[in-house]
C-alpha cells in the first residue's frame, strides 16, 4: 500500500481549521451567511475567498441535546438568496429549509427563524438549499451534533468533515458553476479534498476510545476512506444507530452521508493514527496524530450499540404499496424524451434547457407530488438507475430501510445507487408536509433529478 500525503497542486500537508462550536438549543444561536476569507488550502497557499456560516468553512459545530429545540436565526449578508436545509433532521415541514416548497428564499439583507423539535440523537449536518450545487461548493454548510442524554463512554468526541474543493492555482473557489460537461457526467469533481477535525486532539494514547463522526459534503465527489493505527466499530449510519455495532473497514461516504464509528488507538508509542482516502492512484493521508505515551494496557471491552432513536420501522408486506422511481438520462445514458414543466421535450429541447436528468420520465420539480401518501402510510420505492452513474437519493423529513435479502438494512436518509442496480427501499410516511425527494450530487439536482412526495 502507498501512503503519500493528499496535497493541492504543489501544496504540502492537509489544513485544519478550526470553527467555534455553537450551543444551538434552547437559546438558539445566529448564523450570519456572508463572504469570508480562510486558509482551506495549504500555507504555501493564499487565503480562499469563501461563503460560509459566519464566514466559516466549516460552518460552527452546532451543538444539542436530544429532545432539545433547535433555535437558529439565519442572516443572509450574501449577494444571492439563500436558506438552510437540516439534512437528516425529522424537522417540522415549515422548518426545512427549502424555497419553493417550505420558505421563501432568505433575501438579501433579510433573516429567517428556524425552530426545530430534536427527536433523534446522532450526527447530522445543515447547508444551503437555495441554489445549492454553487452555494455549498463555495462552503455554506456546517456540521450538527445532537448529543444522547447520557453521553457515550468515549476519550474524544471528534466531528470529521472531509470535502471536496474545485480550486484554481492560487487555491481560489473556481468559478465553473453550471458546467454541463459536469451536470451530464459526475457531477463538479474538485482537486483538492479537505479535512477538518473539530475539536482536534494534539496527541492520542494507545487504547484510547474515539468517537469519529465522519460527514461528507462534497457538492458530488463520492469518497473512500479509512483509518490506520485505529480499529473499532461503525456504530451508526446518517444518525441512525446500528442495532449491532459492525466491524469497522474501509467505507464509502456519498455526498451528504454520515458515519460514526468508535475506534480504539492501536498505534504504539512514536507512531501516528491516520485517517486516509483510498482512490485509483493509491491511498492518501489526509489526516494524522502522533501516538505519545503508553496508555492504558489493555484495550475496553466491545461497545454497546447507541440507544435507537424514535423512528417508526417500515414493516413492507405484500399489500404494502409499492412505486418505481426510474432514474434516467445524463452522459451516455440514451434519454430520448422527458417531461419538464408539463411539456414534452426531446432530450435537445432539455439540454437546452439545462435538464439532462429524469425521476420517473420527469426532469426539474414537478406541479404534482410524485406521491401522495396518508399519514401513517408505508411505502416501499424500488429505485432504479438507468443510467451511467451512480446517484445519492436523499429524502426529506423521514429515514428509511433499504430492504435486503436477509431482511431490513440499517435506516438512512441518503442511499447510493451504482449503476444499473435497483434497490429497495422503505419508510412510514409519518411527517406531514411537502417533502423533497432528489439526488444529493448537487449537479445531479440541479439538473432535473428531484421530485416531491406529499403526505397528508
Amino acid at each position: 500500500m502507498r501512503l503519500t500525503r493528499r496535497t493541492l497542486l504543489a501544496g504540502l500537508g492537509a489544513t485544519t481549521l478550526l470553527p467555534r462550536m455553537a450551543q444551538a438549543g434552547t437559546g438558539g444561536v445566529t448564523l450570519t451567511a456572508r463572504e469570508g476569507r480562510v486558509q482551506v488550502a495549504p500555507s504555501a497557499y493564499p487565503e480562499t475567498t469563501v461563503w460560509g456560516f459566519d464566514g466559516q468553512v466549516p460552518g460552527p459545530l452546532l451543538r444539542a441535546t436530544q429532545n432539545d429545540r433547535l433555535r437558529c436565526r439565519l442572516v443572509n449578508d450574501l449577494s444571492q438568496p439563500t436558506a438552510i436545509h437540516w439534512h437528516g433532521l425529522r424537522v417540522e415541514n415549515a422548518m426545512d429549509g427549502v424555497p419553493g416548497m417550505t420558505q421563501d428564499p432568505v433575501p438579501t439583507g433579510g433573516h429567517f427563524d428556524y425552530d426545530c423539535r430534536l427527536p433523534d440523537a446522532g450526527t447530522f449536518w445543515y447547508h444551503s438549499h437555495n441554489q445549492s450545487a454553487e452555494q455549498v461548493a463555495r462552503g455554506l454548510f456546517g456540521p450538527l451534533v445532537i448529543d444522547e442524554p447520557d453521553a457515550p463512554d468515549v476519550d474524544h468526541d471528534l466531528m470529521v468533515v472531509v470535502n471536496d474543493w474545485r480550486m484554481t492555482e492560487d487555491a481560489q473557489i473556481h468559478e465553473s458553476f453550471g458546467q454541463m460537461h459536469d451536470l451530464s457526467h459526475g457531477g463538479r469533481i474538485g482537486n483538492y479534498v479537505h479535512i477538518d477535525v473539530t475539536p482536534r486532539p494534539e496527541t492520542l494514547n494507545r487504547n484510547q476510545r474515539l468517537r469519529l463522526r465522519f460527514l461528507n459534503p462534497s457538492t458530488d465527489r463520492i469518497l473512500q476512506l479509512g483509518v490506520i493505527g485505529l480499529t473499532g466499530w461503525v456504530m451508526a449510519l446518517d444518525g441512525m444507530p446500528l442495532e449491532t455495532p459492525a466491524p469497522l473497514a474501509d467505507f464509502i461516504l456519498a455526498p451528504a452521508q454520515r458515519l460514526d464509528a468508535f475506534v480504539d488507538v492501536t498505534a504504539g508509542d512514536g507512531e501516528t493514527a491516520m485517517i486516509v482516502q483510498h482512490e485509483r492512484d493509491g491511498t492518501f493521508v489526509l489526516d494524522e496524530f502522533p501516538v505519545t505515551g503508553a496508555g492504558t494496557s489493555r484495550p475496553r471491552p466491545a461497545p454497546p450499540a447507541l440507544p435507537p432513536n424514535p423512528v417508526i420501522r417500515a414493516v413492507a408486506g405484500p399489500d404494502t404499496r409499492h412505486l418505481r422511481m426510474e432514474m434516467e438520462g445524463g452522459a451516455m445514458g440514451g434519454l430520448r424524451e422527458g417531461t419538464y414543466k408539463g411539456r414534452k421535450m426531446s432530450m435537445r429541447d432539455l439540454v437546452s434547457n439545462g435538464q439532462v436528468w429524469t425521476l420517473g420520465g420527469v426532469a426539474g420539480l414537478p406541479d404534482d407530488p410524485w406521491a401522495q401518501l396518508e399519514r401513517g402510510e408505508t411505502l416501499r420505492v424500488t429505485l432504479v438507475n438507468n443510467t451511467a452513474f451512480p446517484h445519492a437519493m436523499h429524502l426529506h423529513g423521514h429515514h428509511f430501510h433499504e430492504l435486503r435479502p436477509d431482511g431490513p438494512g440499517p435506516l438512512r436518509d441518503t442511499l447510493l445507487v451504482m449503476p444499473s442496480e435497483e434497490r429497495d427501499i422503505a419508510f412510514v410516511a409519518d411527517n406531514p408536509g411537502n417533502w423533497l425527494f432528489h439526488c444529493h450530487m448537487l449537479s445531479h439536482q440541479t439538473a432535473g433529478m428531484k421530485t416531491w412526495i406529499k403526505v397528508a
